[in-house]
């Protein structure tokens, strides 16, 4: 899909805003997929479930997961894809590109990459569990400004040089 046009204000998208925070539109791919929700009043995430069954082999193993979603995310916003906890700790399963990182502009299903790193036990995913957590966050366009020189580094040289 194209950029939205920056020249003409009526093709822009718009941010819109509930009484309740950011509205997005959101497009179910597959009727039996649940729309997203948080399950905590405060919860920063929202669970993404999987639309396929697989089986994700130990020693990392990869599967592209559809989830049976897309979404609009607003101009000025972004999404990321990040793991669960639970599913990181107890059983190896993770993100590979973790944050995934979704544009604005992008209206695709949203898929999700994930890898098991379990040394021994391959990770059964069943249609319709949960699999990975989706933020969104107000990001801003940067202008880059091109200098002859940087300003000073008072941290010495990079990783590792800030101390304990």
């Amino acid at each position: 899909m194209a950029s939205p046009s920056r020249s003409n204000p009526s093709k822009e998208r718009r941010v819109t805003t509930g009484a309740d925070g950011l509205r997005v539109d959101v497009q179910r791919l597959d009727p039996d997929m649940p729309l997203p929700s948080y399950a905590h009043p405060g919860d920063a995430g929202i669970d993404l479930h999987a639309r396929e069954d697989a089986v994700i082999s130990h020693g990392g193993g990869r599967v592209l997961m559809p989830t049976g979603i897309a979404i609009a995310i607003p101009l000025g916003w972004a999404g990321f894809v990040l793991p669960r906890s639970g599913l990181a700790l107890k059983h190896g399963l993770s993100v590979v590109n973790a944050p995934g990182l979704i544009d604005s502009a992008y209206r695709g299903e949203l898929k999700v990459v994930l890898i098991n790193t379990d040394p021994t036990d391959d990770y059964i995913v069943s249609r319709g569990d949960r699999i990975a957590q989706l933020v969104l966050q107000r990001v801003g366009e940067v202008t880059w400004n091109e200098v002859a020189e940087l300003s000073g580094d008072d941290r010495g040289g990079g990783f590792g040089h800030s101390g304990r």
